[in-house]
């Protein structure tokens, strides 16, 4: 399986994971195969890249670290909690606290498991998919910095909703991306207080998982908001919760810009650290990333490029990789695995991306 834009999609590849609404609908399920009507209807919809099945390059895992299901429900409940707070209902506290749990142990089964499948979503609902991508990235930091279950818990709510009090603003604003004004910035930068507000008036919800909401754009240096808080000041799960954030938005396309690859995301944090991070925060995050996910070409200090079609949870930056082209840029007639953890001397460089590689491979088809 690998992820490629849209607009190399062709009649009868074969979807590699279900496309979901922010309803919990299924619009595609994985397995499809696409036509052209398909390929139609999600330019239509304001997809933009997708996950295809190409065994031209042989198996790949596919592990993800929380199940389809649980993606499912849990973006479907985030929006429903957004719906309820922008109608002046009450949030199911109970349904929060419950998928929470869910997530943890799911992560917890799959603790080998290194982060290396990003959603697809739509502009349109991109909020609800970011809300659920922080949480699990946030827990599986969490559990690298040894967290108990219950300030796991804690930390799951408070990334979860950190962006809740979004539900208060203009939807508008909220879904622009960018081109405001300086008086729409700041009425944005209003949603930490409002998210901290609507946690805190839920005595069920700890006021630490409101400390996140209030706290996650705050800077490691004392130059973020809304307080200015530096350093220790920040509360731990709002310095992880911060990052994850961040992380996530790289790897989110917007309308101005497709989304960063793994790689370049991973070396923007970085540079960030100290700065904007807490840096032990920046190297737990990290250390549950895939720097090269499965199914990414990458350019090896040969020449050589090859596919990823195993993670080493040990080594995230060594996958194994089937080499595909050679050092003369000539399709290689039988290609053969090599795992880069084992190499000393072969490392990957960059990941080579599917239109850079185009012309040197011949389009995909279907399987």
């Amino acid at each position: 399986m690998r992820k490629i834009p849209l607009d190399y999609a062709s009649e009868g590849m074969l979807l590699g994971r279900s496309i979901i609404d922010s309803e919990g609908n299924i619009l595609l399920r994985a397995g499809v195969e696409l036509d052209a009507q398909y390929i139609n209807r999600l330019f239509e919809i304001g997809i933009h890249y997708l996950y295809i099945r190409d065994e031209t390059f042989g198996e790949t895992d596919d592990e993800d670290v929380i199940s389809e299901e649980t993606r499912i429900n849990t973006v479907k409940l985030v929006k429903t909690t957004f719906s309820h707070l922008q109608q002046d209902r009450k949030i199911n506290t109970v349904a929060l606290r419950n998928i929470v749990n869910n997530l943890l142990d799911e992560i917890l089964d799959n603790s080998s498991v290194l982060l290396s499948i990003s959603d697809i979503s739509t502009l349109d609902n991109v909020i609800f998919y970011h809300s659920v991508s922080v949480c699990t990235l946030s827990i599986m930091t969490g559990i690298t910095l040894g967290y108990s279950d219950t300030k796991l818990k804690e930390l799951g709510i408070g990334a979860l909703l950190h962006d809740i009090g979004k539900s208060k603003i203009d939807q508008e604003l909220v879904e622009r991306f960018g081109n405001m004004s300086e008086e729409e910035y700041v009425v944005l930068s209003k949603h930490p207080e409002l998210g901290y507000s609507i946690i805190r008036d839920y005595g069920d919800l700890s006021l630490l998982s409101a400390h996140v909401a209030l706290q996650h754009h705050e800077r490691w240096d004392g130059k973020g908001y809304p307080r200015q808080l530096a350093g220790t000041k920040i509360h731990e799960y709002a310095r992880i919760v911060a990052a994850a954030n961040t992380y996530d938005d790289l790897m989110t396309e917007r309308l101005n810009r497709p989304p960063y690859q793994v790689n370049q995301a991973i070396n923007l944090i970085k540079r960030m650290s100290g700065i904007y991070f807490d840096p032990a925060v920046v190297v737990a995050m990290i250390s549950n990333i895939a720097s090269y996910p499965l199914g990414s070409f990458i350019k090896l200090n040969t020449g050589e490029i090859g596919i990823v079609t195993h993670l080493n949870p040990e080594s995230p930056q060594k996958p194994v990789i089937r080499i595909i082209i050679d050092k003369s840029l000539r399709r290689v007639q039988h290609p053969h695995e090599i795992d880069l953890s084992r190499m000393k001397t072969i490392i990957p460089v960059e990941i080579i991306s599917e239109r850079e590689l185009n012309s040197l491979l011949p389009r995909p088809s279907g399987v």
